[in-house]
């Protein structure tokens, strides 16, 4: 199975689940985070602002204290940047309506101890597939010593995802 016909399974899977069984199941993942020794000593996480159909990190987002949590903004057809997120400031809508923060890039790779990354299909070795644009991978490659984990709901393991040389493995997937 090639990578569009996995995203393709993986869109119908998700069809199958109404927003608030996905909550549900987003619950079970973020508190999984929030008790991981990682997450929990970490002071630099790159995280992510969910949309609808991904694993939800809205309150792990608001909840977080003492930590400086960055996000990824989309620049171009080909490059995110990640900026601080600030809770008394607002989001705006950027690419693909996903909420993004504005300010100055933060580039301080090095400083980052710990990635969580979305997925469309992820595996036990790591393997992520993404949307298809290749942004995250992009934006990973700079950031060769940063812990990666992968959240995903359940349906979204799967035994095998396409790789290609460019696509970045993550560290660990956790999916409840």
């Amino acid at each position: 199975m090639n990578k569009s016909e996995l995203r393709k399974i993986i869109r119908e899977k998700k069809r199958q689940f109404t927003q608030q069984q996905l909550d549900e199941l987003s619950f079970i993942v973020i508190e999984k985070i929030k008790n991981h020794p990682a997450f929990k000593t970490a002071k630099r996480v790159l995280l992510y602002h969910s949309l609808p159909d991904e694993v939800c990190t809205h309150q792990l987002l608001c909840e977080t204290e003492g930590k400086t949590i960055l996000l990824p903004k989309v620049i171009d057809n080909e490059n995110m940047v990640i900026c601080e997120y600030n809770k008394n400031a607002s989001l705006n809508k950027g690419a693909f309506n996903i909420m993004e923060p504005y300010g100055t890039p933060y580039t301080n790779y090095s400083e980052i101890d710990l990635a969580i990354i979305p997925g469309m299909a992820f595996d036990n070795n790591g393997n992520r597939l993404g949307r298809g644009k290749g942004y995250y991978d992009r934006l990973l490659e700079k950031m060769t010593s940063i812990y990666k984990i992968g959240i995903c709901f359940p349906f979204q393991m799967v035994d095998n995802v396409p790789t290609e040389c460019t696509d970045i493995k993550m560290n660990e997937i956790i999916c409840n």
